[in-house]
């Protein structure tokens, strides 16, 4: 086969990876930025997006955290505890929700969350 061939070969199965990776970035982070399921008492006005922690992500923990919040009547997070999942990851779910805001609803309510953590391949 002549050289030239083989050197286009070659060019277009690195940009193929480099689009296949392009693609699988793009998804982890959208993953990331909606990675949760709010319970049906009380919708969510507004979330943060877990910071995946670094150690998790070396040694390629993923999963779901549950967490239980306690919401008041002004639809913030007075209480986050975790119901289940890797304890690695439970922190940053913790940490992300109690920034969330909750409409507002008659008293306080427990809403049961669910933060997905996945890597991108």
């Amino acid at each position: 086969m002549p050289t030239v061939h083989l050197a286009r070969i070659h060019r277009v199965r690195r940009k193929t990876v480099l689009k296949v990776l392009q693609a699988a970035a793009f998804a982890a982070i959208v993953a990331l930025a909606l990675p949760v399921r709010a319970g049906d008492t009380r919708a969510v006005k507004s979330r943060v997006a877990p910071i995946y922690p670094e150690i998790a992500k070396r040694m390629r923990i993923t999963g779901e955290v549950q967490l239980q919040a306690t919401v008041d009547a002004e639809g913030k997070v007075k209480d986050v505890k975790p119901v289940s999942g890797n304890h690695m990851l439970e922190g940053a779910a913790e940490n992300a929700v109690r920034q969330w805001k909750f409409e507002p609803g008659e008293g306080d309510s427990v809403v049961t969350v669910t933060i997905n953590f996945a890597l991108a391949e």
